[in-house]
């Protein structure tokens, strides 16, 4: 390495994995092009990589928030796209991190563009999924199985229920470090070749624990979900009392998959999917969207969520290139429902060339990966750039949605303390 380049991660080489960072360079020759990389392991010990070529200014300084790339994963100015454009050596690989307890870290580094890439500097990025202070939990109570994050302090916190297909602490643990306390619960935590039905009864618990929790002052709880675990978030909004907020995320309007039973009856029938109309890409992973039924026609409006029965409040976030559902559909359908029902607590925003796996901001963007529930590789969708912007914007507007409904009470947080000293 050289000790006259320096690359510096501004303000600090350790921050939330939600926060951006700035890349600058320093100690170049006047006018020099070099090449930046980044590299990632992910929990399943799969190596990801970026790189992008750049040309120093005048004086001899790179600076990613302001100069473009000249080639690369990328092109054009990006400031965090060295990060957003890691990608695996083989097809169809998610970057897997669900795990709160360990942060996302990226080792960025700076070569010559000539003798065989010389390393010139270095510098490793920390990006942690829980901030100072913000405590994890186990809980397993009766059917409850999930993790807690609260946040530092005494309270009181607004609540919020994050629904996942499939076990996943990053969204809970960021959204804990913005100030809610957050239980994060699985829709399938068994082998999906067991499950055969779900019941609303169990994910109805994990609501009640969180309006019980000393430490919770809003009046309600929020949910927050995306693919499957959306439209279990639509139900609960739907025949459960105390959900004051669902922000639906890139789901259905319709109950998936399997049927839904709540107090012992089903209330939902499933909406069911023919694997006759999926379709096979060059690159062996599918687009499925167009195998779920209809979820209006009349053979299936048994597995229709009827959330014009509800009192709460909604925003429906919708990828318009979706290839997992038709979600920009599924919510100009339920806006319109709604509104004709004379609801007015609903707010709704559409990405363009936005895909299926709208998460929290700053992570390796992936067009296909394995799916869990159908057993292959699938076409997620959306473009690059576009996703990851929407990521940005989205992100913003949840926590925005949130403190806007789940207003805090500390009247009865103290009297929900003085309770459990009795």
């Amino acid at each position: 390495m050289s000790s006259q380049v320096r690359l510096r991660l501004l303000p600090s080489a350790r921050c939330l994995f939600d926060e951006p960072v700035q890349v600058k360079v320093a100690g170049l020759r006047s006018r020099q092009v070099v090449t930046m990389r980044a590299r990632s392991t992910d929990e399943k010990g799969v190596t990801f990589s970026s790189s992008a070529t750049y040309r120093a200014d005048g004086s001899g300084e790179i600076d990613l928030d302001r100069d473009p790339s000249l080639r690369g994963s990328y092109v054009g100015v990006e400031p965090m796209g060295l990060l957003w454009s890691l990608k695996a050596d083989s097809l169809h690989k998610m970057f897997q991190k669900s795990n709160s307890l360990n942060p996302h870290v990226v080792k960025f580094s700076v070569h010559e563009e000539e003798e065989e890439g010389r390393m010139l500097a270095e510098a490793i990025n920390e990006r942690f999924l829980m901030g100072d202070g913000v405590s994890r939990c186990p809980v397993k109570e009766g059917n409850l199985r999930g993790v807690l994050f609260t946040p530092p302090g005494d309270g009181p916190f607004p609540a919020v229920l994050d629904l996942c297909s499939f076990p996943c602490e990053k969204r809970a643990s960021l959204l804990a470090n913005r100030g809610f306390m957050v239980l994060t619960v699985a829709v399938f935590n068994d082998k999906l070749a067991n499950i055969k039905e779900l019941h609303l009864d169990h994910f109805e618990e994990a609501v009640d624990f969180l309006k019980q929790h000393p430490k919770v002052g809003s009046k309600g709880v929020g949910v927050v979900s995306r693919s499957k675990g959306a439209d279990i978030a639509l139900s609960l909004a739907s025949f459960v009392s105390g959900v004051e907020a669902t922000v639906w995320i890139n789901g259905c309007s319709a109950n998936a998959a399997v049927p839904l039973f709540y107090k012992n009856r089903q209330i939902l029938s499933p909406l069911l999917f023919d694997s006759s109309k999926i379709i096979l890409t060059e690159s062996g992973a599918s687009i499925i969207k167009y195998g779920v039924s209809n979820p209006l026609a009349e053979e299936n409006r048994g597995s229709l969520v009827p959330i014009e029965q509800t009192r709460g409040c909604f925003l429906f976030v919708a990828g318009d290139d979706d290839l997992n559902w038709d979600s920009k559909g599924y919510m100009e359908e339920m806006v319109e429902r709604l509104k004709r029902h004379g609801k007015k607590n609903v707010q709704s925003v559409s990405y363009p060339r936005a895909g299926h796996q709208l998460e929290p901001p700053y992570g390796p963007y992936y067009p296909s990966s394995f799916h869990g529930v159908m057993g292959r590789p699938v076409m997620w969708g959306g473009e690059p750039r576009s996703h990851v912007a929407a990521e940005v914007h989205m992100w913003k507007k949840i926590q925005e949605f949130f403190r806007t409904h789940l207003s805090c009470d500390a009247a009865q947080t103290k009297a929900k303390l003085q309770t459990q000293i009795r």
